[in-house]
């Protein structure tokens, strides 16, 4: 008879392979360029969020009926050398299985409703193949039990992300903001690998048990504190801005909506743009250890809440608006970890995931039923000015130029970050074309700057 952690253990690996299988049954059939069709796709995504859901569903109720708030499960090593190790691991306790079992749930609603939304749509396939790419990094990245794994889950959520905003390829627009979101990606994971570098620069490993404490989540105390736990956790809250869209990363956000509606409704209105907050619920015993990481959390996610909230005043198109509207709430969440309240911030992570998926999938049709309204009552629905129109005048001018220009973020970036790097290889480009030119003995030829990368960079 099978025992309780092994019961786990075989249910926790379902839960996880039951994707893999779909990725790896899309990712063949498309290499043999013999896609399945429109039916089998739809039921073999449907078979298998089912059996994760159900899998998940059962390792809460083993895990309620025993009182067991912490289960792990050490799959293999990737890497055992001395003083470093980098292990496979699953983690299930009260963060891990909820966030699972939210993933499966709207990865099923959005995949029934993809099924129909891209019907005949030319790239079908291949949205399906980014779908179960994320479905496997999205359940890898809540049930990882060390950072390497989490990182792992976290690159392939970002890959798949980046791709479906990119999704409509033979325009350019959807081709450069999914480039724009995957170089704040790459900003975002670089922060999560120093991270994952210096915890094991300092204890040799990346395990979750053993730097968060032994305590059940979250209950747990790190095991770095002082200077080297505030250096961690600014990294972390870097990775977490990143992926969450906080400011100042939030530019990318209203981007990303150029990808189908589907994959707007599932991953940055619902689950990738919370993995951030995930990040910070998992290291939260982190954030114990420093008042000043904790008050940079809080400072950052009510900043975010009302950047957001100014912003999504003036958009105009549905989507735009939830972006934001989702920003503000990702916002409120961050502070809420910041000031502690743990649980209080997974209820609202939950919660907000759900309705948000509903909002996106019903956007679509959104402007079709309010055009029926005004049609049925012979006039257009009243607009309100929204908060912007309580200031007063000046300032009320400067609110909505600042709302309509999203906070000069973008601008901001390109300027002080970006563009002193483009500069930077410019200059060692002219430095490298010169000392060929000195080798072969040719006339030094005028280096072209590049205005229109600059252009749009800006």
């Amino acid at each position: 008879m099978l025992d309780h952690t092994m019961t786990i253990a075989i249910l926790g690996v379902g839960a996880l392979g039951a994707p893999v299988l779909l990725l790896c049954v899309h990712g063949v059939s498309s290499l043999l360029e013999r896609p399945l069709g429109e039916t089998a796709t739809g039921k073999a995504c449907q078979a298998v969020n089912v059996t994760g859901l159900l899998a998940s569903l059962g390792v809460l109720s083993l895990m309620l009926l025993d009182g067991t708030r912490h289960e792990s499960i050490a799959i293999g090593e990737w890497v055992s050398i001395p003083h470093y190790h980098f292990s496979v691991k699953l983690i299930f306790d009260r963060l891990s299985v909820p966030m699972a079992i939210l993933s499966f749930v709207l990865c099923g609603t959005v995949g029934a409703f993809a099924t129909r939304y891209m019907h005949r749509e030319r790239g079908y396939n291949r949205f399906f193949v980014l779908y179960a790419l994320f479905v496997v990094g999205m359940v890898l990245t809540s049930l990882a039990g060390t950072i390497e794994t989490l990182f792992a889950g976290w690159e392939l959520v970002g890959l798949s992300s980046a791709l479906l905003v990119a999704f409509f390829q033979e325009r350019p627009a959807p081709a450069r903001n999914g480039l724009r979101v995957w170089v704040v990606y790459r900003v975002s994971d670089a922060a999560l690998l120093l991270a994952a570098v210096v915890l094991h620069h300092l204890s040799g490993e990346g395990d979750f048990d053993q730097l968060m404490g032994a305590g059940p989540w979250p209950d747990g105390e790190a095991a770095v504190s002082g200077l080297p736990a505030l250096i961690v956790g600014l990294l972390l809250l870097v990775a977490a801005a990143g992926k969450s869209a906080l400011v100042p990363f939030s530019g990318w956000l209203p981007r990303a909506m150029e990808g189908p509606t589907p994959s707007s409704a599932v991953f940055y209105g619902a689950l990738s743009v919370h993995l951030g907050a995930y990040l910070l619920l998992r290291v939260s015993a982190i954030l114990d250890t420093s008042p000043w990481l904790a008050a940079a959390v809080v400072v950052l996610g009510v900043a975010t809440a009302f950047y957001a909230y100014l912003v999504g005043s003036v958009q105009t198109d549905i989507k735009s608006a939830l972006s934001f509207a989702s920003l503000v709430q990702v916002g409120l969440i961050v502070a809420e970890i910041g000031i502690g309240f743990r649980y209080l911030a997974l209820i609202h992570l939950l919660g907000h995931a759900c309705l948000r998926t509903l909002q996106f999938i019903r956007a679509p049709t959104l402007l079709h039923d309010y055009h029926q309204l005004e049609n049925a009552i012979g006039h257009h629905l009243p607009r309100s000015g929204g908060p912007l129109g309580l200031a007063p005048g000046p300032l009320r001018t400067w609110l909505y130029r600042f709302a309509l220009e999203r906070g000069y973020l973008d601008s901001l970036l390109a300027e002080y970050v970006v563009l002193p790097f483009v500069r930077l290889f410019i200059w060692c480009d002219a430095m490298e074309r010169r000392w060929t030119d000195l080798l072969t003995g040719r006339a030094p030829q005028p280096v072209k700057q590049p205005t229109a990368m600059m252009e749009d960079v800006a």
